[in-house]
């Protein structure tokens, strides 16, 4: 039950008599909390405070957030076995490098909406590529620790945030594509025509095996990628997301160059890699990135990084028109925001569809109709006129 006391006590020093009032309640957790104040009505509204978050379930422990942010993300981190070591490799780099150093040796309580605004406005300055991550890592430790009750509210409140705002990626033309290829060593060959004209990522491309490539119904499978973990070796393992497993059509123009590859470089085991590597491994990214890197320039566009052939293969489906859903599918998107990315193609065709309809509105040459006093047309030979 809350109440107010007043206490009154002498200085021995200097014999002066103060008054304070001393407010105490009751807490959720069974514990009576107290607090000082110089002035009866700070004691008032500090108890009507805490009595309307206890009634609307919003009350905290104020002891509870005196932990430092570091403390706590640190403990969050080590708790979060459910997410994939890639993702666990990069959410320790982002909090390490970006967010530790900015707000870590702050108490958890008292990180505030204009310190966190601060601190992403400078880090958009400096890497816009990465303040988003960043933001939304951060914004997740704390929705954990409003949920642990370790704090009230998040002080993560700055809008669009968590918005990524990366530039714009460069696009092959099919006619680049065409030259790259003839650039790229045979064995390369069909690793730069599945990353673009079946939008794969570079992990994807590496991690197929002879069994994933259906040839008689001209599919394949995603079931497994490449990755690599800082601090740690390569993996083979599933897909990052249940999206990533999927089937995908193999387009036409690509099946000669499949069929020949699978002849020429890969065993006939189903478990035989398609770019097979070293020690019954499949082929590290680098020897990939080594021949694309000998392609781009045979195609005088080294501005393109092998990630990019995928992206320009989902603008050449978007240019088709293909749909929000049908982008996600192929390109194993768990969200329609990536897909819609490449809405800008289909943008683009209807922009040249509108300049040929435009060539259509050619201004026609104009016939008067005017006649004559004698009510012949002024604009006809004479002797051909009829009245």
């Amino acid at each position: 039950m809350a109440h107010i006391q007043k206490l009154t006590y002498k200085s021995k020093r200097t014999g002066k008599t103060s008054t304070t009032w001393q407010a105490r309640y009751g807490a959720p957790d069974g514990s009576e909390r107290s607090k000082r104040f110089d002035r009866k009505t700070d004691a008032e509204n500090w108890i009507k405070a805490n009595g309307a978050d206890i009634a609307r379930g919003l009350w905290v422990d104020p002891k509870a957030g005196q932990i430092t942010f570091k403390v706590f993300a640190n403990s969050w981190m080590d708790q979060r076995t459910d997410i994939r070591a890639t993702t666990s490799a990069k959410w320790r780099g982002l909090l390490d490098r970006h967010i530790l150093p900015a707000l870590g040796d702050s108490h958890l309580r008292d990180v505030t909406p204009s310190q966190v605004r601060q601190w992403f406005a400078t880090l958009s300055q400096m890497y816009p590529s990465t303040a988003a991550g960043s933001y939304r890592l951060l914004s997740s430790i704390f929705r954990t620790a409003v949920d642990d009750e370790m704090i009230g509210r998040s002080p993560c409140r700055v809008k669009g945030a968590a918005t990524e705002r990366a530039a714009e990626r460069p696009t092959l033309t099919i006619g680049e594509l065409a030259i790259a290829v003839d650039g790229t060593a045979d064995h390369w060959k069909l690793a730069v025509l599945l990353a673009s004209w079946c939008q794969l990522r570079r992990g994807e491309v590496l991690g197929l095996q002879r069994r994933d490539i259906d040839v008689l119904h001209g599919a394949l499978f995603v079931r497994r990628t490449w990755s690599v973990v800082s601090g740690d070796g390569p993996r083979i393992g599933p897909p990052k997301t249940e999206a990533g497993l999927r089937k995908i059509a193999i387009p036409d123009n690509v099946t000669a160059a499949l069929k020949h590859h699978l002849t020429r470089h890969v065993g006939p085991r189903p478990t035989d890699w398609l770019f097979p590597g070293e020690a019954d491994g499949p082929a590290h990214p680098r020897s990939l990135n080594h021949a694309w890197a000998n392609a781009r320039k045979a195609a005088k566009r080294e501005d393109i990084r092998f990630h990019d052939l995928r992206h320009s293969g989902l603008t050449w489906a978007a240019a088709t028109g293909a749909s929000v859903a049908e982008l996600m599918r192929r390109a194993g998107h768990r969200s329609p925001n990536a897909a819609l990315r490449y809405q800008h193609a289909t943008e683009d065709r209807d922009r040249a569809l509108a300049s040929a309809l435009g060539k259509l509105a050619r201004p026609a040459e104009v016939i008067s109709l005017e006649r004559t006093k004698d009510g012949r047309r002024s604009d006809l030979n004479p002797a051909t006129q009829t009245k």
